[in-house]
């Protein structure tokens, strides 16, 4: 059997090295953290997460994000069964301890006997000796490595910048003016209904908040990033807020579904939210406050916020740059590059956003080498399931624009074929208004699982 070689331990090399060892292949994964650090990551752990420590809804009946944490469930994905074990609560999120998920993760890649990892730098395309490759090295590749792979593609690089969100000492946090509340009380695995901490501004603090992001001090961008796109998904406080004075209002700062018990006959005009980011309870993440403002500018402005003016900052926001393919274009439907199909490619880097998304390109890509590897054709997931519809997308699912329209996408319904809409409930009952769009959702769900029951089947039977 071929040994399988994976360039990057995130959490899409993580994954495609876990799912290939499992099904008996050797793995060599190489990461180059331990000798050489990122932009972004503290640590040299698989599965390092460097920007929120949430993997967003896990209702699997009536989102695709939820949808997709349960098939990869039922693939026996590392990356899901280390996140369960270390969830904290988040509402209806699943959410994660960083330091303890990427602990568990890298202590179970390290004690699998087909899997050796190797810490060091890989500086180029690898040679034809190495056989099956798949490079996962995601938003942070290195400027060598992603020089060669840009002449084995002889495409022009995309990229985005992708923005990491404050994390706050809880204890530093004033609760005569900050409450307790998930937004409209809902309750999530693990939680109460009262999962984030919330702060509420008036009209006047919200104008003073969003003059302040304006004029404070960013980050120095180098002259090839200035016209790097953002992606809509995780764009930072200062550019929503550059887009329309109220853009922050109806974002990350929407005062809906939520009320100040300090004041319950008052409305916010605003509200910032702060999520658990560890088991301890002691650190919390400022929700979708991800910024380029300058450290020094930072901490003045957040403490603008009310319940903020004494906080203390556990780590501040920041930026970096992601790279990433145009896949519809360069990939096969096996994930391999056209023009040299020794290599495959994994997670973020093939134009998919989100954690749970690269970890699930990873899942799929460790399987179809795998398969290959002893000689065979790895098969794909139907387009009915959340993992078929994100591998359709990045392969052939994109409609040409012409330059640049391909960009990162997160897993959505959109994505998936149609299905009937349903007209009556369990009971019997016609379905009315907005419950024909979860009556639809949780219709497109229950035949993922189901096709994807079928599909896991016949893939074992073929093993």
């Amino acid at each position: 059997m071929t040994k399988i070689h994976i360039i990057g331990a995130g959490l899409a090399g993580s994954e495609a090295a876990w799912q290939a060892a499992e099904v008996g292949c050797d793995v060599v994964l190489h990461e180059m953290r331990g000798v050489r650090g990122t932009e972004a990551h503290q640590t040299d752990r698989c599965a390092e997460l460097v920007c929120s420590n949430s993997f967003r809804s896990d209702d699997h009946e009536y989102n695709a994000v939820g949808l997709l944490h349960e098939e990869m469930r039922r693939c026996g994905s590392l990356i899901l069964r280390e996140a369960d074990t270390h969830k904290l609560p988040a509402g209806g999120a699943l959410a994660v301890d960083r330091e303890g998920f990427a602990e568990a993760v890298t202590r179970a890649l390290e004690s699998h006997p087909r899997i050796e990892i190797v810490r060091e730098e890989i500086e180029g395309l690898p040679p034809e000796e190495w056989g099956p490759t798949i490079i996962a090295t995601g938003p942070l590749t290195s400027e060598s490595l992603a020089a060669d792979i840009l002449k084995a593609t002889s495409e022009d690089e995309l990229a985005f910048f992708d923005a990491i969100a404050p994390i706050v000492y809880k204890d530093s946090i004033d609760f005569s003016k900050a409450w307790f509340q998930s937004r409209y009380d809902k309750v999530g695995p693990g939680g109460d209904g009262k999962d984030y901490i919330n702060l509420p501004l008036d009209e006047d603090q919200y104008n003073a908040l969003l003059d302040a992001i304006l004029e404070g001090e960013k980050t120095d961008f180098k002259e090839w990033e200035k016209t790097t796109q953002y992606f809509d998904g995780c764009l930072p406080i200062e550019e929503m807020a550059r887009r329309g004075r109220e853009t922050l209002r109806f974002g990350p700062m929407k005062p809906v579904g939520l009320t100040n018990p300090h004041n319950p006959t008052v409305k916010p005009h605003a509200i910032v939210q702060l999520r658990q980011d560890n088991a301890l309870g002691t650190l919390y993440n400022m929700v979708g406050f991800q910024t380029k403002l300058k450290y020094g500018a930072q901490g003045d402005v957040l403490r603008m916020i009310p319940g903020l003016e004494k906080a203390r900052f556990a780590r501040l926001g920041g930026i970096h740059r992601n790279t990433f393919l145009n896949s519809p274009r360069l990939l096969d439907e096996q994930l391999r590059l056209k023009s040299r199909p020794q290599f495959r490619f994994a997670g973020q880097i093939t134009g998919v956003e989100g954690y749970l998304e690269s970890a699930a390109i990873g899942m799929l890509t460790g399987r179809l080498a795998a398969a290959e590897a002893v000689g065979g054709e790895g098969s794909l997931p139907p387009r009915t399931t959340a993992l078929g519809a994100l591998h359709h997308h990045i392969t052939e699912g994109h409609l040409d624009g012409g330059k640049g329209s391909f960009q990162p996408m997160n897993v959505n319904f959109g994505l998936f074929p149609p299905i009937e809409q349903p007209t009556r409930d369990a009971e019997g009952n016609r379905i009315k208004g907005k419950e024909k769009g979860r009556a639809r959702k949780k219709a497109m769900s229950m035949r993922a699982l189901a096709d994807l029951a079928s599909w896991l089947g016949e893939t074992r039977q073929a093993a």
